[in-house]
């Protein structure tokens, strides 16, 4: 069987997060199971020009094989768990989205998948993007962690020396197909970008 990820973008900014982590794993060969909450939607809308849910131009290429979900839909497969996946990543992951997975509650598919991966013990992968943080977020956090979820802020590091804005977006996609081991080629680690300084 292919691997299988679920992927959630709700509406934190960072479309374009979302955009290159679908693209890669897309590339990888990953069955793609999507799910966008309404403000998700709009985030595509205003970050990328998107009308609706162009699975094309998320994964682009026309042959894209990706499965999406709509947002209500809380008897789709992916909200039970014996649909078998390899991991969810919701990316970006608001506030509200965190505060949902933090407390259990399932009123919609991104949510209820969320939940569902979480109590199968599967990996789930929460880019939280917004900043600052209250002691509301802070809390939020601990929660997911101690249920099992990983917390993976959207936070790029400098140490690769990035001239745009891609770069910076590719170190943060390249953490997240880390997190639910997917194969890439970015240059995100640090004893990888050590040794082509030293090549170079």
């Amino acid at each position: 069987m292919p691997r299988r990820i679920v992927v959630g973008i709700s509406g934190a900014s960072g479309a374009a997060y979302a955009q290159r982590f679908i693209q890669l794993i897309v590339a990888a060969g990953v069955e793609t199971h999507l799910v966008v909450s309404p403000l998700g939607q709009r985030l595509l809308h205003d970050e990328l020009a998107m009308e609706g849910v162009d699975l094309a131009a998320l994964a682009g290429t026309e042959d894209h094989g990706i499965t999406l979900h709509h947002y209500r839909d809380v008897g789709a497969a992916i909200a039970s768990g014996s649909f078998m996946h390899d991991g969810m990543v919701i990316v970006p992951c608001s506030n509200n989205s965190l505060a949902a997975v933090a407390t259990g509650l399932s009123n919609n598919l991104l949510h209820r998948a969320a939940n569902v991966t979480l109590k199968e013990r599967r990996k789930l992968v929460l880019c939280h993007r917004e900043m600052p943080l209250s002691l509301v977020e802070i809390r939020n956090m601990q929660q997911v962690t101690e249920a099992g979820g990983i917390i993976a802020p959207a936070n790029p590091g400098f140490y690769m020396l990035p001239h745009t804005v891609e770069e910076l977006v590719d170190f943060v996609v390249g953490r997240l197909c880390d997190l639910i081991s997917v194969k890439h080629d970015l240059q995100t680690r640090w004893a990888e970008s050590k040794a082509n300084r030293k090549s170079s």
